[in-house]
């Protein structure tokens, strides 16, 4: 399998499948560029290397072709900006006899943008012949979107047998796939993993695959209560998905005969309505009065939780194990995210995923002080599932 470290980009045209849908304003400005800077190294080499890169993207959820709020044409002056002044031409469209020309005509470190890949229903569709016409414009293809990396389409997938010998993952997928495979391939033991959240419904694949690879696996937030109650414990008004009780009763008896640690809060803090401002107190997890509804772990479930963390070799944080966003509510989560930093100081490999566990590790300033953070949303929680996602699958040749 080709690699970008040591790749020949010299006089070549490299396709790059990026992630560049980025938030606009109404003004069609660019509010977040965090996904733009995620690609600038992939970039940055190709260019270094005396190649072209032709950039790749969708942005947004155009329904009926070509429309001018989905265009990529306000990313062009701010790509340059990143690139130190590069030059940055966009192309009226993504194929095409034009776009091709394009493409030929463009020298070695300029950067040329295809404009937006879902003005195809023929991209979502993994469409042969759609993914053929974009190879049509590079010499080699470079996917660099994990965040669409579990998708099979034309683009991040199917375009991949144009281009048997010259294909490659950019540096963010590669990242992401290596620091992946430290938690789900070959972890240093103890592995611990943190999930939280409101619902025991959207996570519970994963946690049952992850069962057969942690030594611990501690449950936080929401789907804590219907754990509680499947148990036989009082959770007042606190969310509980009753449809789930049963699963809760499996994962548990699972973890036994898995012989994983499971450590679900013991305590809580508990409100009387869901605002920061309400009455509050702590109160044993499965005595939660009627009225009152559980809004974050108790100190005793915090220090249970930091004791498992701070003596782990791998954690996998996904989840927040509170209602963080309010601050009265926020210490259970920012204790488990200390714990982590705390882990990581002493040689444990963290890695961060989820959009509330990455708003969770930026919102407390912890970011610089653990050991991945992933950008992707779908196609983590997929690779933790033990799915193969496409877009990873295609350039592996698997």
């Amino acid at each position: 399998m080709q690699t970008i470290s040591s790749y020949d980009f010299k006089g070549k045209k490299a396709l790059i499948r990026v992630d560049f849908n980025v938030p606009l304003n109404e003004n069609f400005e660019i509010t977040d560029d965090t996904r733009m800077r995620a690609a600038l190294p992939t970039i940055k080499k190709i260019i270094e290397g005396g190649g072209s890169p032709i950039i790749m993207s969708h942005l947004g959820r155009p329904k009926n072709g070509p429309e001018d709020k989905f265009s990529l044409k306000p990313l062009v002056a701010h790509l340059s900006e990143l690139l130190d002044g590069a030059t940055v031409k966009i192309a009226p469209d993504c194929i095409g006899e034009e776009v091709k020309k394009m493409a030929d005509e463009i020298k070695p470190g300029e950067v040329l943008i295809l404009e937006n890949l879902r003005f195809y229903k023929e991209e979502t569709a993994g469409d042969e012949e759609f993914a053929k016409k974009l190879a049509e414009n590079g010499d080699c293809w470079v996917n660099d979107a994990f965040g669409t990396a579990h998708r099979a389409h034309a683009s991040t997938a199917v375009i991949a047998k144009y281009f048997p010998n010259d294909k490659m993952f950019g540096y963010l997928i590669e990242s992401e796939v290596e620091s992946l495979d430290k938690v789900v391939k070959s972890p240093q033991r103890p592995l611990t993993a943190i999930m939280g959240g409101a619902k025991v419904s959207s996570k519970i694949t994963i946690i049952e695959n992850l069962l057969s690879k942690v030594d611990n696996l501690i449950l936080g937030g929401g789907m804590t209560y219907t754990f509680v109650k499947a148990n036989g414990g009082k959770v007042g008004d606190s969310i509980c998905e009753d449809d789930f009780i049963e699963t809760a009763k499996n994962i548990e008896k699972l973890a036994k005969e898995k012989g994983v640690k499971l450590i679900i809060a013991t305590d809580v803090v508990a409100a009387d309505a869901f605002s920061n401002d309400a009455n509050t107190k702590i109160c044993a997890a499965n005595e939660i009065a009627d009225g009152w509804q559980g809004l974050d772990a108790g100190p005793e479930s915090v220090a249970q939780m930091k004791e498992v963390i701070e003596n782990s070799g791998t954690i996998l944080w996904n989840g927040p194990v509170g209602v963080f966003e309010m601050e009265t509510y926020a210490a259970g989560t920012k204790a488990v995210g200390a714990a982590i930093v705390e882990a990581t100081k002493k040689g444990a490999f963290s890695l961060v995923g989820g959009g509330d566990s990455v708003a969770a590790v930026n919102q407390f300033g912890i970011a610089p002080g653990v050991s991945y953070i992933s950008t992707a949303g779908g196609a983590l929680l997929e690779y933790l599932e033990g799915k193969v996602l496409p877009g990873v699958a295609a350039v592996r040749g698997e």
